[in-house]
């Protein structure tokens, strides 16, 4: 089954320095039949206006992604990292037993980026700190693992079993992802048309289902999309 939720349902909140769409519950945002999918637990949607940015607050026990799509944040965190991420940068954090962290638009143009967390599949872990860089060419007309659990080379490392995958088609290519039977899959189209298994998707639009064949993505138009792949959970959905 695939349940496509249009863009116009997405949470928006707009704080002046922060445009921000929650997909799911998160903040003072909270709709009890939206709070995750399996492991996944936060995609945010966030637009950071320049010389602003989240100021030092604490994780612990998630798996912490960033993925920027235009423009550069800078990162300082507890365990001394001080990074810049910028397009095509994927950072993890994996907050374990705690770290804090901010981040900061110190260039002139707003920065646009993914947030997204997965629950662990175990807790207790030591906070650890990574981040990767890749060229867009790598994810043209192929879905590229960015982040991954399970054991993917060139990924980001994650402490979870659960990837996270880049891609852009060219209109009318098509593309399959496979996953083990009662998986949950979530993809979220930055731009274009796709459909998935001929269920059509648009800008902004997202697709949540439980994994029962394999999935075929098809750019009506040139698109890009992002999918997570992640184990189902007991947590009520």
């Amino acid at each position: 089954m695939i349940e496509i939720i249009p863009a116009k349902r997405r949470h928006f909140s707009d704080y002046g320095w922060l445009k921000t769409y929650w997909l799911f519950s998160f903040s003072d945002y909270f709709d009890a039949h939206n709070t995750n999918l399996g492991a996944l637990r936060v995609f945010n949607d966030d637009v950071v206006e320049p010389g602003t940015g989240f100021n030092s607050h604490k994780h612990d026990e998630m798996e912490i992604v960033t993925i920027v799509l235009e423009g550069a944040i800078v990162h300082k965190d507890s365990m001394g990292n001080e990074t810049i991420i910028r397009s095509g940068d994927v950072q993890c954090m994996s907050a374990g037993t705690g770290i804090t962290h901010s981040e900061y638009n110190q260039a002139g143009a707003p920065v646009h980026f993914y947030q997204i967390w997965i629950i662990p599949d175990e807790t207790g872990l030591a906070p650890s700190y990574q981040q990767k860089t890749f060229d867009p060419a790598q994810w043209k007309n192929r879905l590229l693992p960015v982040a991954s659990g399970q054991g993917f080379p060139d990924a980001a490392v994650l402490h979870t079993d659960a990837a996270i995958y880049r891609a852009t088609l060219d209109e009318g290519v098509s593309v399959t992802h496979t996953a083990e039977h009662g998986r949950k899959v979530f993809l979220y189209l930055t731009e274009g048309h796709v459909t998935v298994n001929s269920r059509l998707l648009h800008e902004n639009d997202q697709a949540r289902l439980q994994v029962e064949e394999p999935l075929i993505l098809s750019a009506r138009k040139d698109s890009e999309l992002i999918l997570i792949d992640v184990p189902s959970s007991d947590i009520q959905e």
